[in-house]
């Protein structure tokens, strides 16, 4: 086990590591569209790259979703085929999202030897899910 101290220079080793080896600026929460962001997780046991669709006003979030469901096909075709959809996801803090996502599985931020399989991860499909929103975006934003 790692303390907490250990864990996060662990983190900041990792993102550290990442940016100098695929250093590149990600569009990230710069989407120009409120509460609507591309995200990288790692943790323990998995790492994501993720679109989150974060308005609490319900209404806007749905049209958001719907927009990106109408280029489901699309994304899915031409970009990843194995993205998970999920219309409502509840965060652990108790707050309802929509959100477009891969995973890994089999990788941790605690295990150096996974890293670069997580760093490849990383930069392969997030550069996907930034190519298809720089290509779409002017439905997205509409």
């Amino acid at each position: 086990m790692f303390s907490k101290e250990e864990s996060r220079k662990l983190r900041q080793e990792f993102w550290t590591s990442f940016g100098k080896s695929f250093p590149r600026k990600w569009i990230l929460y710069n989407t120009k569209i409120k509460d609507f962001a591309f995200k990288f997780h790692f943790d323990r046991k998995k790492a994501m790259v993720m679109l989150d669709i974060e308005d609490q006003n319900l209404e806007n979030r749905i049209e958001q979703w719907e927009k990106i469901l109408s280029l489901k096909g699309i994304l899915t075709e031409e970009y990843i085929p194995e993205l998970i959809f999920e219309e409502i996801l509840h965060l652990e803090n108790g707050k309802e999202i929509s959100r477009v996502y891969l995973q890994l599985d089999g990788v941790s931020i605690h295990n150096k030897a996974t890293w670069r399989q997580t760093m490849e991860f990383f930069n392969e499909n997030m550069s996907k899910l930034e190519a298809f929103y720089l290509e779409y975006q002017d439905i997205i934003k509409a």
